[in-house]
């Protein structure tokens, strides 16, 4: 019996690390209005699991163009909340910060600077909990690296 329970808690977390997240436009969960998904780390077009459509893809701290894992691709990399532009980790190439559930401008906590709330899988623009203010849905657990790659998709990508 306890061999039994092993085995299914193992190929349950092995499905949760995999699992696929996706990202709805607005409040929808309609599979129409998936702006991208996310699958081992990489974020795709759509509901596409193609490796041609991959527009980032997370390693470690780093957050990567498309497939590549060259450091000359990274566009972010996520330190401690923050988020540095590229390889760097000088202060002054803070894109953001991720804290208590906000992003903030730069290194700023200062509440005029929130750029986002994140709250119950939705994205809502500056420090709003209106419905009409979301931006995205994210259906599935996302680590802070994977939500920065997300971020990039939806902002630039979009």
């Amino acid at each position: 019996m306890r061999q039994y329970l092993l085995i299914s808690l193992i190929i349950f977390i092995s499905s949760q690390i995999n699992a696929q997240v996706k990202v709805y436009k607005g409040t929808s969960t309609y599979s129409g209005d998936v702006i991208c998904n996310i699958s081992s780390g990489k974020v795709y077009k759509k509901t596409s699991s193609y490796s041609g459509d991959v527009i980032c893809n997370v390693n470690g701290k780093n957050i990567f163009k498309g497939t590549s894992s060259y450091s000359g691709d990274i566009l972010y990399n996520v330190t401690d909340g923050k988020v540095y532009k590229g390889s760097s980790s000088y202060s002054g190439d803070i894109i953001m910060t991720i804290r208590d559930g906000k992003i903030y401008k730069g290194t700023s906590s200062y509440s005029g600077d929130i750029i986002a709330t994140i709250r119950d899988g939705k994205v809502y623009t500056g420090s709003s909990s209106y419905s009409g203010d979301i931006s995205f849905t994210i259906s599935g657990y996302a680590t802070i690296q994977e939500f920065v790659a997300i971020w990039h998709a939806v902002q630039y990508s979009y």
